[in-house]
Formats: C-alpha cells, structure tokens, sequence
C-alpha cells in the first residue's frame, strides 16, 4: 500500500499568556569536538530560535570555550575528551543524568568518528528514554548496528544521501535515483522517522511522506543540517508529534534559506544567515 502523501503543514499552537521556559521543554545537545565546535553551536542556537525553553549544549572540553563565549543563552556540560578532541566513554554518567532533565536529546553534529564516540551514541540510543533527533557523526556511529535504530521512544534521523547510502551499503547516486522509494521503505522496517534532505527533502515514517518545498542551492554550505537538527529538536520538545516536527522543521528551515537568499543571494549564504532568519520564517506560519 503506497504512503499518504502529506501536503498541508502542522500547526504550533499560539503561547499561553501564563506560559514559562517549562512549558517549552529542554534540549539537551550531544554535539562536537575540536575543530567542530560550529557544528555544536549553529544547531543550540538553532534550538533555542526553534522555541526550546532551555537547551543544554553537553561538549567535549575544546568546544565549551568557543560555545559559551558564543551564545550566553544556552547551558553548557563540558564532558571528557581525549587527545584529539572528542568524547571518550568516560561521559556517559554525565551524560544520562542530563538526559534525566531533558525533555528532548538531539545527538551528533560534530562529534567526530571512533570506538568511544561509537559507544557513547549507541548507549545513549539504548538507554536514554527520551525522543532523540540523530544526526551527522550520530548516523555514522549506526551506520553498522542499524538494530539501535529501533527504540522504544520516538527517533527523527535526518541523513544526507551519503549518509543515507551508507546506512544502506549503497551510493549517494543510487539513493538520489530513488529517494522517497527508499525513504519510506527504510522508515518502515526500521520504525524511525527519516528526514532525508536535498532538493525537495523527504519526512517520513513509512506510512506517511512529506514532500517539502522550500529550500534553495545557496543552502548547501556547511553548518545548515546542524541548524536543522537543533531546530526539530526544539520543535518536538514543544510537544509536536514527531512526524509532524520534523515536517514543520523541514519547512521552516527552508524557507529561513529562501528569505535568507532573497536578501542575500546564494552565493554568499551561510548556515548564520540562515539561523538569523528563523524569526521571520515562524511568523508566516505561526499564528500571532
């Protein structure tokens, strides 16, 4: 039976008057290491523009630095980090008694790839019983134990076609000839929402698809799937369903770049440019 194909955008209810941080839940942010610390930046911030009442960025040691003196409105963990910068199996305590606090983990932009940042996102998958948006060095970590994929609670993966073609032991070109066909089957049988971006990004669970329409070349620059991570994350923190957070954040996003590029052109758009324009892209879908 072929999907429902899903054409009009979920809406994100107007803000009670008596509304508090609380009420918009907590993003905690497993994210970066040295030399990456952008990464890690662009999608807290991204987070706290998507409405998240708090976001705590949790980082390797080299990142905290540039990340708190970046942004002062997000929290920071700072975790243990190895030699090269990246986090070492020794933050896993840190790391769950954050996710306790949590309301909503967004995991990977930045992490860099080996053994201990394997581990960390594997046991995180496994254990933390939070919905989870798992991106860049987050799908690379499952790309071969797929089966954690499979959860308990809600999971929104939002891969790039290498990305996706690595998760499927295929090629980036095999996957653009056929998209939404394996976009929806691998939802189906790995039970997660897929978000895989690219011209017209596909949302969706295996039973339903989403065919989004903003978006433009000027975003493929680096640091604007960080900014989509940090933004769904938000989005399902504010009590979105998790399909329809990632179809809203798939939207607003774009259209962020659209309004970015209208101003700017494509040229010189960056993932900043696109984060700055986040405010004006919610108000044309966000009742006021």
């Amino acid at each position: 039976m072929p999907p429902e194909v899903v054409t009009g955008l979920p809406p994100l209810a107007r803000r009670a008057v008596d509304s508090h941080k609380g009420s918009f839940g907590h993003v905690l942010i497993v994210a970066g290491s040295r030399g990456m610390s952008g990464a890690a930046i662009l999608c807290a911030t991204a987070a706290l523009r998507g409405g998240a009442g708090l976001v705590t960025l949790a980082a390797p040691e080299p990142v905290i630095l540039p990340a708190a003196t970046s942004n002062p409105c997000y929290l920071t963990l700072t975790l243990p980090s190895d030699d090269e910068g990246h986090v070492t199996a020794a933050a896993e305590r840190a790391i769950f008694h954050a996710a306790a606090k949590s309301t909503v983990l967004a995991v990977g932009p930045g992490l860099g790839q080996g053994t201990a940042v394997t581990r960390v996102v594997l046991d995180l998958l496994a254990r933390a019983s939070k919905p989870c948006v798992l991106d860049a060095d987050g799908l690379n970590a499952v790309a071969r134990s797929l089966e954690a994929l499979r959860r308990r609670e809600p999971l929104i993966i939002t891969p790039h076609p290498g990305e996706f073609a690595r998760m499927l032991g295929t090629t980036a070109t095999a996957v653009q000839a056929d998209r939404e066909n394996l976009a929806v089957d691998f939802a189906a049988k790995r039970g997660v929402i897929l978000l895989l971006k690219g011209h017209q990004t596909i949302v969706t669970d295996g039973k339903r698809v989403y065919r989004n329409p903003t978006g433009n070349p000027g975003m493929a620059t680096g640091g604007t799937g960080d900014v989509l991570t940090g933004l769904i994350a938000a989005l399902l923190a504010q009590k979105l369903e998790p399909f329809a957070a990632a179809q809203l954040g798939a939207y607003v996003h774009g259209l962020a770049g659209d309004l970015a590029r209208d101003a700017l052109g494509e040229i010189c758009l960056t993932a900043t440019d696109v984060v700055a324009m986040l405010p004006r892209a919610f108000h044309s879908v966000v009742p006021r």
